[in-house]
């Protein structure tokens, strides 16, 4: 059993105990028990409102174990359109109902909604079901732990 307690800055050359892959949402859990695919309890004990991101490395409470942290392939719809006013119209109507989103330059990324994939359909988006690893923004207000 560990109890990670400690962030430390990404760096891939970090020589790792273990790998724990997790999907957006656990990601924003400062405080969680998960099992690892080999059976491993990995409790999280960090400072409240701590935002993991893929890469972060943690260690635990006797400085024995590190784990990078990787962002988990989940369902995501992925919206893009080749007008950047469309895809600026469809990141205020998503972040008018506060919902984690991805963006970049060329198309935006969220869970898997069919409300908000309906919406945005309506809207004229076009929009691809997809599994990959979910990254979206820090909130404005949320506490950002490091720079990415």
């Amino acid at each position: 059993m560990l109890t990670l307690t400690k962030l430390k800055p990404p760096n891939p050359d970090t020589v790792v105990t273990l790998t724990l892959a997790l999907t957006a949402e656990e990601r924003t859990r400062s405080r969680h028990r998960f099992e690892t695919e080999d059976g491993k309890v990995v409790f999280l004990r960090l400072p409240r409102g701590t935002v993991l991101r893929d890469g972060d490395i943690l260690q635990d409470e006797t400085n024995s174990s590190l784990i990078r942290i990787t962002a988990k392939a989940e369902s995501v719809l992925t919206v893009f359109t080749q007008t950047p006013l469309l895809l600026m119209r469809a990141a205020y109507h998503l972040g008018n109902r506060h919902v984690p989103v991805e963006i970049t330059p060329s198309y935006l990324r969220l869970s898997t909604d069919p409300v908000l994939r309906t919406m945005l359909e309506q809207l004229g988006l076009e929009i691809k079901e997809e599994i990959l690893p979910f990254q979206p923004e820090l909130g404005a207000y949320g506490q950002q732990h490091h720079a990415h």
